[in-house]
């Protein structure tokens, strides 16, 4: 499967504001669209001027990379949007919330999605006391993710545990980090998204 393998330090600056792709180095001066607040490549510093097509693709390109997702597996998601009932901007934003390697990383099991990804695929996690590898699948309100019992010790879960506080967990989500267990408490709403996402562009794209 193709994926992204260059720096993702310069998917920040293309998009020109924080994915938090590397985890606590996003929230470090070394972070790169701290160093460099401009696009990458040899003409990044000049002038940027985009077409109304041009504004709705960097859009869709920045909700791709936040959650990690290839441009088929984002376009079966926004079609599966446009069958729910309301807006499916806000459709599409609570489907990309509710996937596992998300939640995962939503409830401080990780310090990234992309390490997340991993872990979930790992099978480092279990969805109702079972073993889930499938990070795309969609959790639902009441579920329990807890983190298998030989994986307790794992340095890459224990680190992103001890570094908890320094990052909030949604209110829609609940961590009990003594028991290695998460619990998703209700569905997302559009107002637990901080990120800052402008979705109405993207169905304007698709809309064409």
């Amino acid at each position: 499967m193709a994926r992204y393998s260059d720096a993702v330090c310069r998917l920040c600056r293309r998009e020109g504001v924080k994915l938090f792709l590397k985890g606590d180095r996003c929230f470090t001066p070394k972070c790169g669209i701290e160093r460099r607040a401009y696009p990458p490549g040899q003409h990044g510093q000049g002038r940027t001027r985009f077409s109304e097509f041009g504004v709705q693709l960097r859009e869709k390109q920045k909700v791709k990379r936040i959650y990690g997702l290839l441009e088929r597996q984002f376009s079966v998601t926004m079609e599966r949007a446009s069958r729910m009932k309301g807006r499916q901007g806000e459709n599409l934003l609570m489907l990309l919330e509710r996937r596992l390697d998300n939640v995962v990383f939503r409830l401080g099991f990780a310090t990234s999605r992309a390490e997340a990804r991993q872990l979930v695929r790992h099978g480092h996690f279990l969805v109702n006391g079972r073993r889930q590898t499938i990070p795309s699948m969609l959790v639902k309100a009441g579920v329990r993710i807890t983190v298998a019992e030989k994986s307790r010790k794992v340095a890459r879960i224990a680190n992103a545990l001890e570094t908890l506080e320094g990052r909030s967990v949604p209110r829609w989500l609940e961590t009990e980090k003594a028991k290695f267990e998460g619990i998703v408490k209700a569905l997302p709403a559009r107002d637990d998204i901080t990120i800052p996402i402008q979705e109405q562009l993207i169905v304007e794209l698709y809309s064409r």
